[in-house]
């Protein structure tokens, strides 16, 4: 795919202008992109129903400050706390979705994100496949051009702990060492400015449900990017010069799981 010179600027940012990084991380990020279908497909914010719903279930925003250092604060929780309505493929496509409308407004010095897991059951948790969640981490940490810095949890459950037992069998040890759980507002408040939080987990920064509105009437404004994405921006394996690759070669999904520990 075509390249613009302002997206070709936050792939050499995210990896501090180094080049060999820089075209690994190009590399995946379109090839992920091109068969992680069941989350950069059908991205219609109108038509799809299925996206529909879980713009009602789940909420994923970003903060209106920054923290200390200078970064952005994206903000995620639970709306509705009926398992049955949890949808995690199209959660994380909502929340990709999110970070293509922030990557258009170019280069930043990193991201961090904050869960409130409080209404997350065991019943969400057995509705995620392990595979999904691998294929998730692969391109989170291989393919997306940001700079992570930070991930913060609060009010963790039991669920949430399965959850990381989970996860973590997929996880780099780069990325393990920048979560932290919170049991309190005063704990988190050594990372971020706690005021810029909802007010419903004792922020100032307004309901959560008006600024989930917020961010998806921006969501509502750039579908014709989201379509014109689908179209333009994936990859054709048939003129790749090596190897055509497949989804088994990105996250080896033949694998099983007879090793995963979940404690």
């Amino acid at each position: 795919p075509k390249i613009e010179d302002n997206f070709l600027a936050l792939f050499l940012h995210n990896n501090y202008y180094q080049i060999e990084p820089t075209k690994n991380t190009i590399e995946n990020y379109y090839t992920t992109r091109t068969h992680l279908s069941e989350i950069f497909c059908n991205r219609d914010p109108f038509e799809e129903k299925s996206l529909r719903q879980t713009f009602k279930t789940t909420a994923v925003f970003p903060l209106n400050e920054l923290t200390k250092d200078g970064y952005i604060m994206i903000f995620s929780t639970l709306l509705d706390s009926d398992p049955s309505f949890y949808d995690y493929n199209n959660c994380m496509k909502k929340t990709m979705m999110l970070f293509d409308i922030q990557l258009l407004n170019g280069t930043n010095d990193g991201y961090v994100f904050i869960f409130d897991v409080g209404k997350l059951s065991f019943g969400h948790v057995m509705r995620m496949n392990p595979l999904d969640i691998k294929k998730h981490l692969y391109y989170l940490q291989e393919a997306m051009p940001i700079r992570l810095k930070a991930i913060h949890i609060l009010n963790a459950t039991p669920a949430m702990e399965l959850c990381m037992n989970i996860a973590k069998a997929f996880m780099k040890n780069e990325l393990i060492d920048i979560i932290h759980f919170h049991l309190s507002l005063e704990s988190i408040s050594e990372y971020i400015p706690v005021d810029a939080l909802p007010n419903e987990i004792g922020g100032k920064a307004g309901s959560t449900l008006k600024l989930a509105e917020i961010q998806l009437k921006k969501l509502e404004d750039n579908r014709e990017w989201f379509l014109l994405d689908e179209l333009t921006k994936r990859v054709n394996e048939a003129l790749r010069i090596d190897k055509s690759k497949t989804g088994n070669d990105l996250f080896g999904i033949d694998g099983n799981f007879k090793k995963l520990d979940i404690d």
